[in-house]
């Protein structure tokens, strides 16, 4: 066997092509961790600092963070190697030292082991036996020897069985890693197909990981959307821990083969950016449906968190699953049309698929605010939501897909509130369940509630609705909090349009006109629309704030000739003119219509000016709303 190849365990390390290899497959390992194995097993056993390892790796003259470079490179070679840090294999930590390669070489290859295994340690040093008494006779009797002996197995009996006495032993001996685990963030899984069009596959993995930790497990776990404001950032792992506020992360990848699925994650304890637990998952393409469970169900008992009775696995088709992985991944663009045809498609091939029935609820709610009238679409949503519930009471999504039927198309709050509060307790963690709440205790003038509920949603899941807590608060016309909140949004993402718009909003309100305009004109950029952008700009250079607004309602009408719009939102948009006979005209079409959002006509501010008027008192009865305080 040539030098340049050390061949151990089921594993092949070619260091002339530059590859490893388990059982004749190709393993993909970075450049870093690839150098880093080769230097460890060039040295046979012996160890290697970690200035050794960043003079070979990066050269004396470095100004990159090699502390986690090496940390980071170590966790990628074990991950590749499927190597226990607790109960190494191949690659020891020599505390304080650096690292060692302890495999042996295969017999088969002629060579001497690279260097022998480390022993165990032991939790505890053996006892040893006093010194007999120099004076002590040769033949001492054996009783008494016996009894010296049969005393020191005694105590230390009784110190193993102190230590594994749950309270002594957590005194003794501190928290492993795993244990001081508390909240985790999954981040996305990398695709390793070689096949972008797979990316559908690896993201919706990633989310059923997250939906399926979130609810069979104690952990706090953070959501989908800020998980995968990560997806290809090669940033330090603590330091993702602080953005998104936990002490775990779950990483790993995924490859999906015409049969088979190869899936690896690790879990890392973040503070310390160090290697908990890893794993490999092999499994038949129709087995791919029950990876995140099994892989939740495993981190729970890693991480001693408590667990939720796993519900029973029932048989998914694989089409099926990979038509619903495919309606998810584009659910998440707002997209109806590309969204849709995938839900359809896993329910033509498994009737009972709640999952599916679900998403298809939530998308055709989609579609009647952006494409339909609400009444093209509103016995679909409730008759697939229904369904989900009919297979699946436990699934909290499609108890939220009842409850937004129940506050936008249904106009009941009383019964929104009783699907939402079943969904939240079915999954704590669920940040768009506790989004919806807020909104329907908002419409109910419950304003603490809905408050506590916002901020939880933001909690969970700050990215997906930035903008929430600040609407909220102009919503509830507590407009210095509502700035703050904005402001703070602004500057941590400044790119967002939708923040710009809410900003823009809530200056008009203060009457402070020259600020909601550049926010107006700045939300328009960000949203790529110039020639909107300009001729708001150029009605604002001829008379101001009352000609922006005389433009902004001849706009929407010019609009709504060409494209659906929601009647409630050309109510909204004129309203800013102050006519109340115009606005009033489009709020009772709206009624007509039953428009979804026509729901928060009570909390619109904008609408403020019409409280008075007769004819918008007699709206809100009819649509049986509380009555302003």
């Amino acid at each position: 066997m040539s030098e340049s190849q050390y061949k151990f365990a089921e594993f092949e390390l070619d260091s002339a092509r530059f590859e490893l290899l388990r059982n004749g497959r190709v393993l993909k390992l970075e450049r870093i961790p690839m150098e880093l194995l080769l230097l460890l097993a060039e040295k046979e056993g012996s160890v290697v600092s970690r200035q050794e390892i960043v003079d070979r790796l990066w050269g004396k003259e470095v100004f990159v963070d090699t502390e986690h470079g090496i940390n980071t490179a170590i966790r990628k070679i074990r991950l590749a190697l499927r190597d226990d840090p607790e109960r190494p294999r191949f690659v020891q930590t020599v505390t304080g030292k650096g690292y060692r390669f302890v495999a042996e070489r295969n017999a088969t290859n002629g060579n001497a082991s690279l260097a022998a295994p480390a022993p165990a340690t032991l939790a505890l040093a053996p006892v040893q036996p006093p010194a007999a008494p120099t004076l002590e006779p040769a033949s001492k009797p054996r009783t008494r020897v016996a009894a010296v002996t049969a005393l020191i197995l005694l105590v230390v009996a009784g110190i193993l069985i102190a230590v594994n006495t749950a309270g002594m032993r957590d005194r003794l001996f501190p928290a492993s890693r795993a244990r001081q685990i508390h909240s985790i963030a999954v981040l996305p899984l990398s695709n390793l197909s070689g096949d972008a069009s797979q990316d559908y596959f690896a993201d919706g993995m990633t989310d059923e990981v997250i939906t399926m930790l979130a609810k069979n497990t104690s952990l706090r776990v953070v959501s989908r959307t800020s998980a995968m404001q990560y997806k290809g950032v090669n940033r330090p792992l603590p330091e993702i821990a602080r953005e998104l506020g936990v002490d775990g992360i779950l990483e790993g990848s995924i490859e999906r083969s015409p049969n088979r699925v190869h899936m690896t994650v690790q879990l890392i304890y973040a503070p310390s950016d160090s290697h908990v637990w890893a794993e490999s998952y092999d499994r038949e393409l129709n087995q791919a449906y029950s990876l995140p469970s099994e892989l939740s169900e495993t981190i729970a008992k890693e991480v001693k968190s408590a667990t939720s009775p796993p519900p029973p696995q029932r048989y998914i088709n694989p089409e099926a699953h990979d038509a619903y992985l495919h309606g998810r991944y584009f659910w998440f663009t707002f997209n109806v049309a590309n969204t849709l045809p995938y839900f359809e498609k896993a329910i033509q091939l498994q009737p009972d698929y709640a999952a599916a029935w679900s998403g298809l609820a939530d998308t055709y709610a989609l579609d009647g605010m952006q494409n339909r009238l609400p009444s093209e679409v509103s016995e679909k949503i409730r008759s697939a939501a229904l369904k989900a519930l009919e297979l699946n009471p436990s699934l909290a999504e499609a108890h939220n897909s009842l409850a937004a039927w129940y506050l936008f198309y249904a106009w009941d709050p009383a019964r929104a509130e009783a699907e939402a509060r079943r969904c939240v307790e079915l999954d704590p963690n669920y940040a768009e369940g506790h989004h919806l709440f807020s909104y329907i205790l908002t419409v109910q003038l419950r304003y603490a509630e809905a408050e506590a509920e916002a901020m939880r949603s933001v909690e969970l899941d700050p990215f997906m609705h930035p903008w929430e807590l600040g609407t909220f608060y102009i919503d509830t016309r507590q407009y210095d909090k509502a700035l703050k909140e904005l402001s703070m949004q602004t500057v941590a993402r400044p790119d967002d349009p939708d923040i710009a718009f809410a900003l823009s909003k809530l200056y008009w309100l203060k009457g402070m006109y020259k600020e909601s305009q550049e926010r107006y004109e700045r939300a328009f950029d960000l949203r790529h629309d110039t020639q909107t952008k300009t001729a708001a700009h150029q009605a604002w250079i001829a008379g101001g704030e009352p000609a922006v607004e005389r433009w902004g309602s001849a706009h929407i009408k010019t609009l709504v000739r060409k494209q659906y719009f929601e009647t409630q939102f050309v109510a909204y948009v004129i309203a800013y003119t102050g006519d109340k006979n115009e606005t009033m005209k489009y709020l009772e079409l709206s009624y007509r219509n039953h428009d979804p959002d026509l729901i928060f006509l009570q909390n619109e501010p904008v609408f403020d000016f019409l409280h008075s008027d007769p004819r918008f008192q007699a709206l809100v009865r009819k649509i049986g709303l509380p009555p302003a305080p």
